[in-house]
């Protein structure tokens, strides 16, 4: 079973962009320099900017002093933006369809509205970063707001028969206290 992930030609596509607005337009930069400071594959990259040119994120220049530069200001262009470009489409698909286009029956009706909800969660991270955020190192508040949660930095564990599903921290859920006294660091699962 496959996870939701961002797909490598979305993160080379959005590293690329980085590289270009870092150069702040001083000159155009070409996609063998790109390739080699980003360690993505130089025809796979040329593919992905020939793409970007299409949708009007970056622009091309020919000649000897030839090379790629941004089509707008990257204040304008968000990760969203990018990925969306990249991937052909939306965000977020279940399937071949976009979230709101489902339509479930019966006890599966409620599941339409969480795979929304995961959409507007998508939305509000990469659709909130600018490529200028990137590049200044002045991230969104959306962003700071979610990493300071205690599991942001942890991966998820596949939950244990009996185990119900939780925000938080991964593992067992913490046991009720037995008796007047004791703290939740003397109660352990092996007793």
């Amino acid at each position: 079973m496959a996870a939701m992930r961002v797909s490598a030609k979305a993160d080379y596509a959005v590293r690329a962009v980085i590289e270009l607005a870092a150069e702040g337009g001083r000159r155009p930069v070409t996609a063998e320099h790109i390739s080699s400071i980003q360690d993505i594959p130089l025809k796979f990259l040329h593919n992905i900017l020939a793409e970007l040119k299409r949708d009007g994120i970056v622009n091309s220049h020919r000649g000897a002093a030839g090379g790629f530069g941004l089509a707008r200001d990257p204040a304008l262009i968000s990760v969203g933006d990018i990925i969306r470009v990249a991937n052909g489409g939306p965000l977020v698909r279940v399937g071949d369809y976009r979230a709101d286009e489902l339509a479930y029956t019966g006890h599966t009706a409620p599941l339409r509205d969480v795979w929304v909800a995961v959409r507007v969660g998508v939305r509000d991270v990469l659709d909130e970063v600018s490529v200028a955020d990137i590049c200044s190192g002045q991230l969104p508040a959306v962003v700071h707001h979610l990493l300071e949660r205690p599991d942001a930095w942890l991966p998820r564990v596949k939950l244990q028969p009996g185990q119900a599903p939780r925000a938080g921290v991964p593992g067992p859920r913490p046991r009720p206290l037995p008796a007047a006294g004791r703290t939740a660091a003397t109660v352990s699962d092996h007793e």
